[in-house]
């Protein structure tokens, strides 16, 4: 069984979503999925069907890069005490959604400092 077939039901989403600029390809024994969801939320959904497939991440044959669209994102200064999961609870998101958004600035998720501003993903 390729990884495109055992990964086919979180394709299927990612295609009925309408994510957009999507693309999927195999390499090396990893499946890329890359694109671009419409929304926080849809990104989600992406990523519980993922965990669904693989409930512990532990396959590490998967790397999804969906980010979100621009309009969906909201701007948030870091301030001290935060957390990803505490600012993602305020918004309604996850922290993994927050991180994705981030990585250009966010190198370990465990270590954010104030002053930083954050683009949120939002609904």
């Amino acid at each position: 069984m390729t990884l495109v077939d055992k990964y086919r039901e979180l394709t299927d989403l990612a295609v009925n979503l309408g994510t957009a600029d999507l693309q999927v390809r195999e390499e090396d024994n990893v499946l890329y999925i890359d694109g671009t969801a419409k929304s926080a939320d849809d990104k989600e959904k992406l990523w519980e069907a993922y965990g669904k497939l693989d409930p512990d991440f532990r396959s590490a044959d998967v790397v999804m890069n969906i980010n979100v669209s621009e309009s969906a994102v909201t701007e948030y200064v870091v301030k001290s005490g935060d957390s990803l999961s505490k600012i993602g609870k305020q918004y309604n998101v996850s922290w993994q959604s927050i991180y994705e958004a981030n990585k250009d600035v966010i190198k370990n998720p465990d270590l954010i400092q104030p002053g930083w501003k954050l683009k949120i993903p939002t609904a």
